[in-house]
């Protein structure tokens, strides 16, 4: 196999700019993100061009785009007074979302990310009251102190760990679960959902051999009770199967795919629908 592009989790961010990017240049574009291709420039072209299924990947990371960028606005009008976006990758909302100036909006990542954007984005102006914090958030020790801070510093907390979880431990999803849920202004989490054959997918040879520098590993065997058990219950759901129905953007896949959905009973094709989407978790205490 030619040398893999994605040597680490951090370069899953670049690729999935390239998406971002390129669904601005949609007539029906969901949203816009030019900043997208800034950030992620030649590499994130030429990983997306090495992977496979990436139609159904762009089609994905479009989704759910909008679908975090509705959840934000939902919480907002909540009072959510900080966003806490951690693994933010090359996130731009602070950039091309409507927001309160008054929003405090802090990204934390690994140092190559942060530096990467602090770069790439000095001549550009947020639209809110925006941090960056550079941090290997395996160091549950500076994790504890950096959200204990922020705890304190404000009323209403927002989680957001977009594409984080899944490249995590069991183990490691449930400490950080049970971390936040002890801080009692950290009142809501956006998170990732996969049905349990998605992730039996992302365990074939092939998609195991392109994601081996970043694998899925985190599988619970009952994803709403593992959450609970962490604190944590689902407040809003939204899968993008059906997401996608809702805003016209038909689901990529070849013509025998859509015949056989076709002839599958309504009630496996709904199941089929709900096989990931996001999530607004709130702290159950």
């Amino acid at each position: 196999m030619e040398d893999l592009l994605i040597q680490k989790v951090s370069d899953t961010a670049i690729w999935v700019a390239n998406f971002r990017a390129q669904e601005g240049l949609r007539p029906d574009a969901l949203f816009h993100d030019p900043l997208a291709g800034v950030l992620s420039g030649e590499k994130g072209i030429a990983i997306t061009k090495q992977m496979t299924a990436t139609r159904y990947t762009g089609w994905a990371v479009a989704i759910r785009t909008k679908v975090i960028d509705d959840f934000i606005q939902e919480l907002l009008s909540l009072g959510v007074d900080t966003v806490l976006n951690i693994g933010a990758g090359l996130d731009t909302r602070p950039y091309r979302m409507k927001l309160p100036h008054s929003l405090r909006w802090i990204e934390v990542d690994v140092p190559e990310i942060i530096e990467l954007k602090e770069s790439r984005l000095k001549n550009e102006k947020p639209n809110c009251h925006l941090e960056r914090v550079k941090m290997d958030l395996s160091n549950v020790g500076e994790r504890a102190l950096f959200f204990k801070k922020i705890n304190s510093e404000s009323k209403k907390v927002l989680i957001l760990t977009e594409g984080v979880m899944p490249y995590l431990t069991n183990e490691a999803v449930a400490s950080f679960a049970r971390e936040i849920a002890s801080h009692d202004h950290f009142r809501y989490w956006i998170v990732d959902y996969f049905a349990p054959h998605v992730i039996r997918h992302m365990q074939s040879a092939k998609r195991k051999a392109q994601m081996k520098n970043a694998p899925f590993q985190f599988m619970p065997e009952e994803w709403f009770g593992f959450f609970k058990n962490q604190g944590w219950k689902p407040r809003t759901e939204k899968y993008l199967g059906e997401e996608s129905l809702k805003l016209g953007r038909e689901i990529p896949a070849e013509w025998w795919v859509k015949i056989i959905v076709a002839l599958t009973p309504k009630k496996k094709r709904a199941t089929f629908l709900k096989s990931a989407g996001y999530f607004i978790m709130e702290r159950t205490s």
